[in-house]
């Protein structure tokens, strides 16, 4: 009965990869040669978008495109992974517009902050974290979100609103911690330009 039910469980899996697109075949190494860079995608019925990859998500392949239309914010537009039939790349990024495509994903209130004082505020909440007992080590690519125990993360600029958990008590508590800690520090020079 086990053996039955296990190759039916294949058959299901590899009809499943037969209805993929080539699009969706590649891997995410394949994926990442296409972000940074100024593409036309051919979707179903013929459907074109042009822009930035932003991202290329690897569970359903959906492309994450930045437009900039003048006078406006960067929007971004989202192509499912099951609907893009062909993307070509027409350019590649250059130091302005990788600037642009960093900015677009970051919260707004960072963007406030030069990077100078996110390090400062990095620092000390992790120097305060750890007077406290609480364990905490530096993660990511330039060590700019704090892992706390493990179980929670805060991104920059290291508020109530940017730390993440799935344990929703820890992430309740750590909010309030936080909240307690920047209720006592002085305000910055960004946060008192922002008050103004």
């Amino acid at each position: 009965m086990r053996r039955k039910a296990l190759n039916f469980y294949l058959q299901g899996f590899v009809l499943d990869i037969g209805n993929m697109n080539d699009w969706q075949r590649k891997s995410p190494l394949d994926w990442e040669t296409y972000v940074n860079k100024l593409v036309k995608v051919v979707a179903v019925e013929k459907h074109e978008y042009e822009g930035w990859v932003l991202t290329v998500d690897p569970v359903s392949a959906t492309i994450v495109l930045a437009t900039f239309p003048e006078n406006e914010k960067g929007s971004l537009s989202f192509i499912m992974g099951h609907a893009i039939q062909e993307v070509e790349i027409l350019q590649e990024v250059d130091s302005d517009m990788k600037q642009r495509l960093a900015h677009i994903s970051a919260p707004e209130e960072s963007q406030a902050y030069s990077p100078e004082e996110l390090e400062k505020r990095k620092n000390a909440l992790k120097t305060w974290l750890e007077t406290n007992h609480i364990p905490v080590v530096e993660q990511g690519e330039q060590g700019r979100t704090l892992s706390v125990a493990g179980v929670l993360t805060i991104e920059p600029p290291y508020s109530p609103e940017q730390c993440s958990s799935a344990n929703e008590i820890i992430l309740s508590r750590m909010q309030g911690l936080l909240q307690g800690y920047l209720d006592q520090q002085p305000p910055s020079p960004a946060e008192e330009a922002f008050c103004l």
